[in-house]
């Protein structure tokens, strides 16, 4: 067919069997174009079973830029017969069907607007190697070597990324070359490459950046937030999150002298005695996390109620999958948002990130870690299959080797002295400051107690001097208004803090009680504390108007790779969040292309602060980018922030794939009408 060459724009999607070696094979193909400095983001979609059923490897090859999924297939590599019938059919008008013509297709496959390439794989296999596993594995190989020949992709990329892949196994790097020039040379030799309409050439678009899953960038990030505890139960799609944590934790977190390891990683039972495990070493002053989904996230709902209660720092990263019960393991939504929100029973609401990229996975991570020891609550990384299990294309991680945990408020063992120690002046009334620190030698109470006794965790001096406390610590008790106690961590004093604690109605110096004014009180010093998180979370991402412009109330600030030109002041808003981001960016664009301009914002935690409300007042309608049924996050908006529903209008995705944008921008176009 002749038709316009398509350069570095396309989708391209791999039909194989689950447990046939082929993920690694594709995956060759999108470190190439990688490699080749072209933006590719590669969507792994596979079944729930170890081998069998049919699984896809979709890429997207984009020289603007756009990340996000799209629809219609240019190339499809169909390998599997079980899912060839569908496969044939998605294959976009005008695109390619390559196909094993080791056996002829069946009758049906007779499409006049796309293009069939038949290549005898099997047979090519067959007629070079002799051991059957080899022959399947290497098909796969084949098939890549076949793309590289169409596609003009440099060969020796790919030579230098099979050298990688089996460093150390070298014996397999051979045989493997050999298969990649087997399906080069055939279809060379057979095909006429200049009539193939995608093309990839190399640019210079990506800089220093870096392609990277959102699994691995928390898993690094717990290392960076200075974790030294994991606990938890395996569930797709997060072991991979504990998994790059113990790869990471066996070179960071080793004794150099002694070759100990200075971290411990547990797999529990299930997920409620992983989660308590957690809450346990957090109590007792270890940085801990666990990594789960929507059904470890139901198991573990009472013990972040006890979190939430008690004030014990946890981390909880949630890779987000499709629900109810156990749904679809393998396919992505984002739809625990309001069971993340409000976990557990009665009152409670805990914070939450939302991490769009894995940059922002590895930096959220180890902000979680802060945020729930500032706050002393569970603090919950809301991210999901798609960004954790899938490569993206993302900035580079930073590390800070100066960087100083932010511990919160932590009283030392001097400290505690201290408060008790000016109690009582000898005879049995209240001392006074200056009394303790003339016994010292001294006017001034620096002598008792230093600058470094005053914090030697951290980040956070003391707010109100130690003598608010009258004499007596509370480790419920609120002395700087904010809601948020301090803490002991158990062993900093032989006798006084905490080294128990319940989830059970207490007073201020954790004396049970069921005095309902003493628990009313609690409750709303806690509803203090959700003020103060306000302030703590990553505010929201605005983006308004093209990159030269100045027009639009809150100004164009989002730092994309590339960022886009749409926008402009616009009454109407449009907000996303997470893995919709770069779909909904690619919709704006499709948008502004037909005169439609909207103002967008992109939340980055829950609670909502001021800027987040700003938005939302400033903007007459607003769309709702979600990947779930319910429109969950359109529902905590109206419960948080009163927000009239005919103002909220959702754009949902909840099929279990990842967004497109071509889905973003029909339903805001037909909304709009």
């Amino acid at each position: 067919m002749n038709q316009e060459t398509k350069i570095n724009d396309f989708v391209i999607r791999f039909a194989n069997v689950n447990g046939t070696g082929s993920a690694s094979a594709n995956a060759l193909f999108t470190k190439a174009v990688f490699r080749m400095g072209v933006p590719v983001t590669p969507k792994n979609i596979f079944p729930s079973n170890i081998q069998g059923l049919p699984t896809w490897y979709e890429v997207r090859v984009s020289e603007k830029g756009h990340l996000g999924r799209r629809e219609g297939v240019d190339l499809m590599i169909a390998v599997n017969p079980q899912s060839m019938k569908k496969d044939y059919a998605d294959v976009a008008s005008g695109g390619y069907f390559l196909y094993d013509s080791s056996k002829p297709l069946p009758p049906g496959y007779d499409r006049t607007d796309i293009t069939h390439i038949g290549i005898p794989l099997m047979n090519l296999c067959n007629a070079e190697f002799t051991d059957a596993r080899q022959r399947q594995l290497f098909k796969n190989i084949v098939y890549v070597g076949a793309i590289v020949a169409l596609f003009k992709i440099e060969l020796d990329v790919i030579e230098e990324l099979i050298g990688q892949q089996f460093k150390g196994k070298e014996k397999l790097i051979e045989p493997n070359i050999k298969a990649l020039k087997i399906g080069e040379n055939w279809v060379l030799e057979n095909f006429d490459v200049d009539n193939f309409d995608l093309r990839i050439e190399r640019r210079d678009l990506l800089g220093d950046k870096i392609l990277f899953s959102g699994n691995s960038a928390c898993g690094l990030g717990a290392i960076y937030a200075g974790a030294t505890v994991a606990a938890w139960y395996p569930i797709t799609p997060s072991t991979s999150v504990v998994d790059a944590f113990a790869k990471y934790a066996s070179k960071y977190r080793v004794d150099a002298e002694t070759g100990n390891n200075n971290y411990a990683i547990v797999q529990a039972e299930d997920e409620l005695a992983a989660i308590g495990m957690v809450m346990g070493a957090s109590w007792n002053g270890a940085r801990a996390f666990t990594a789960t989904s929507g059904p470890g996230v139901s198991l573990m709902n009472e013990f972040l109620g006890l979190g939430y209660f008690a004030e014990v720092p946890t981390v909880l990263i949630d890779v987000q999958r499709t629900g109810p019960s156990t749904g679809m393991p393998t396919r992505t939504q984002q739809s625990d948002i309001l069971l993340a929100a409000y976990a557990s029973h009665g009152d409670t609401k805990h914070p939450l990130l939302f991490p769009a990229s894995p940059k922002e996975c590895f930096e959220m991570t180890a902000q979680a870690f802060d945020l729930t020891e500032q706050l002393q609550t569970p603090a919950i990384v809301m991210t999901d299959l798609d960004l954790g299990m899938n490569d993206h294309v993302t900035e580079p991680l930073a590390w800070d080797d100066t960087r100083e945990y932010k511990r919160g408020k932590v009283l030392t063992g001097e400290q505690l002295d201290f408060i008790y120690k000016v109690s009582t002046n000898g005879n049995g009334s209240r001392g006074k400051l200056e009394d303790r620190s003339r016994e010292n030698g001294s006017d001034s109470a620096d002598a008792v107690l230093s600058e470094a006794d005053a914090q030697p965790l951290g980040d956070q001096n003391l707010t109100q001097p130690l003598e608010q406390f009258k004499g007596k610590w509370g480790r419920y008790l609120d002395i700087d208004g904010d809601g948020i106690p301090y803490r002991t961590i158990p062993g900093t004093h032989s006798t006084r803090g905490a080294f128990v604690t319940r989830g059970s109605s207490r007073d201020e110096y954790a004396v049970y009680t069921e005095d309902a004014d003493v628990y009313q009180r609690f409750v709303d010093r806690l509803a203090r504390k959700w003020e103060t998180a306000k302030e703590l979370v990553p505010g929201p991402v605005f983006l308004s108007g093209p990159p030269a412009s100045t027009g639009g109330q809150f100004g164009h600030s989002y730092s994309a790779i590339w960022p886009p030109p749409y926008g402009g002041g616009s009454d109407l808003g449009v907000i996303f969040f997470g893995t919709s981001t770069d779909a909904a960016i690619e919709a704006l664009e499709l948008l502004a292309d037909e005169g439609i301009l909207l103002d967008a914002m992109r939340p980055r935690a829950f609670p909502f602060g001021k800027a987040f409300r700003d938005f939302v007042d400033s903007h007459e309608r607003i769309f709702v980018i979600e990947q779930n049924r319910d429109a969950q996050f359109r529902s905590l908006m109206m419960i948080e922030l009163g927000v009239n529903a005919d103002k909220l209008v959702s754009v949902l995705n909840y099929d279990g794939m990842p967004i497109t944008a071509d889905n973003i921008f029909r339903q805001i176009k037909d909304k709009i009408k």
